[in-house]
């Protein structure tokens, strides 16, 4: 069995707010496996205490292009080491002119985005001056060029850390502005239930399955209890189905019939989401130092 060091049992603490012995028998019991643990948690204390802590662990920005017309634009994640070069103007300007690139000329992948010109350099050997410059590594990570049915509308918050992108059938910019904040602050997963990834699906049935089988009650009984348990998480995750953040009575699907809107994709970027950074020990560091 893997030894279960007290670094992970703070991990899965900071991940599912439950006690640190149950934390510990939750790992013992996975025989380490983070992801299992955090399951049995959740079978005992429930989906609220079990949600991730989500963490960014790395730096940098989300750029976004809308052009003029509303009909053409690009998301995009640059990342950086440190919060200081997020805010660096050469840093920033070098996302937008990114954004911009992705979204005229529609670059296959990063790869593809890197050998392409910026100015008088292609944008890898633009990069490396910056790199140069700035004194700090930085990469592309992720982007999306969004050609719209509709109209597309953005929104940035906590200095470009969360960036949104949405296109909006119908209804208005204040509308489609709207729903771009309620994505930022919500954070669906997808548009509606067929958006769901089948594994994210089946992990809640699981656990689910696993409540309501300690309820004691009749199989039929738990058979509702259970896809109960399933469509309220779809609820939760799809955008359509997440109570609207200006006005929790309704749905995010009901204001949208409401203004005779639809959505026609959505695209939420978190800078460093499921990137692990290292966090350094500097007293350690020193400490070994002296050592050598």
């Amino acid at each position: 069995m893997a030894e279960i060091t007290a670094s992970m049992v703070k991990e899965l603490r900071e991940r599912t707010d439950a006690p640190m012995m149950d934390c510990k028998k939750a790992l013992n019991e996975a025989g380490g496996d983070m992801a299992k643990a955090e399951e049995i948690i959740r079978v005992k204390f429930g989906s609220k205490a079990a949600k991730s802590a989500g963490r960014v662990a790395a730096e940098g920005i989300v750029g976004i292009y809308i052009a003029p017309d509303a009909k053409l634009g690009a998301i995009i994640e640059v990342n950086c080491e440190t919060d200081f070069v997020a805010k660096n103007d050469d840093f920033l300007g070098f996302a937008k002119n990114l954004a911009e690139l992705v979204a005229k000329n529609a670059p296959a992948d990063v790869d593809a985005l890197s050998a392409m010109k910026l100015g008088d350099a292609t944008v890898e050997e633009t990069r490396t001056q910056l790199v140069g410059k700035i004194g700090e590594n930085m990469s592309i990570r992720r982007f999306v060029r969004v050609a719209a049915k509709g109209a597309l509308a953005s929104y940035v918050h906590g200095g470009a850390k969360i960036g949104v992108l949405v296109d909006v059938v119908g209804g208005d910019e204040q509308l489609a502005k709207d729903i771009a904040m309620h994505i930022a602050a919500a954070k669906p997963k997808a548009l509606d239930a067929s958006g769901v990834a089948p594994e994210l699906i089946e992990t809640e049935r699981r656990i689910a399955t696993e409540k309501a089988a300690e309820s004691g009650k009749p199989a039929n009984i738990v058979e509702k209890m259970v896809e109960g348990s399933v469509a309220k998480f779809l609820k939760e995750v799809t955008l359509l189905g997440q109570p609207f953040v200006k006005d929790d009575k309704q749905t995010v699907e009901q204001v949208l019939k409401g203004k005779g809107a639809s959505m026609g994709s959505f695209t939420l970027y978190v800078v460093g989401e499921g990137i692990e950074k290292k966090v350094s020990d500097f007293a350690a560091e020193v400490a070994a130092a002296a050592k050598v």
